[in-house]
């Protein structure tokens, strides 16, 4: 799932340039790709919020770009709040997802 904010990166083809937030669902037969491969892709086009989903461990890990690389932020688990670092109105108990 990705979000775009700006209309101009958006055409009849698609989007046009890195989306502001890229959220990854891991599957067992995509895992190795989204955790390394598109890690690096999406740290170099300047994606600003990227999230993997491992719904396997009930887990998130969100990676915010700050000059030009993403850092990690703590691990959430089932039993805690997920929260946006780009849009802070996105804000839930990952409980909600999991269940």
């Amino acid at each position: 799932m990705c979000v775009i904010c700006d209309d101009a990166k958006i055409d009849e083809r698609g989007a046009i340039g890195a989306p502001d937030l890229v959220i990854e669902i891991l599957s067992p037969g995509n895992s190795n790709k989204e955790m390394k491969y598109k890690f690096d892709l999406y740290e170099e086009a300047g994606v600003l919020e990227y999230w993997i989903v491992n719904p396997a461990d009930k887990t998130v890990f969100i990676y915010v770009l700050k000059e030009n690389e993403f850092i990690g932020m703590h691990p959430l688990i089932e039993e805690d709040n997920i929260q946006s670092k780009l849009f802070p109105e996105l804000d839930f108990k990952l409980e909600s997802i999991f269940n």
